[in-house]
């Protein structure tokens, strides 16, 4: 049975989902680093009370909205009556990536996010890095999902 298809509400509704969720899982990446930044010119640091708090966010937030991402698409894969399929290739490298993304996010991000917030420098190194690999597993993402390479 198929519960909705291109075009139809469910799968508007799905689609739309899918894109907040990615807008709550990345808007701090980008965000962050700047904030972060000016709180060093300023000589305000990260570490303390305000460290804890974009930890906790990281973990309680946008990580779990990560893994709704995943979710959302490919429930709207499910859902496509057959337009997109799982076999797809584009499907396969949006999989592929989704779960790089989750690996880095949760295996060495949030971690070190963690540390940095107790005050360990190196570790503020290892958050930038960490966020620089998911903008660019990020801006991979997005061109696999506008070109649909194998589509």
């Amino acid at each position: 049975m198929v519960l909705a298809v291109v075009g139809s509400f469910g799968y508007k509704l799905f689609f739309l989902l899918h894109i907040f969720a990615v807008v709550v899982a990345f808007a701090p990446g980008f965000v962050n680093p700047i904030l972060s930044a000016r709180y060093k010119k300023e000589g305000t640091s990260i570490p303390g009370e305000l460290g804890e708090k974009l930890y906790k966010d990281s973990q309680q937030i946008h990580g779990p909205a990560l893994v709704l991402v995943a979710f959302f698409g490919l429930g709207m894969v499910g859902m496509s009556d057959k337009v997109y399929e799982f076999s797809q290739t584009w499907v396969s490298i949006a999989l592929l990536l989704w779960f790089l993304m989750v690996g880095v996010v949760f295996g060495l991000l949030l971690p070190a996010e963690k540390k940095a917030a107790a005050g360990d420098e190196v570790a503020e190194s290892r958050v930038a890095m960490f966020g620089g690999m998911m903008h660019v597993l990020f801006l991979l993402m997005l061109v696999d999902m506008i070109w649909k390479p194998g589509f």
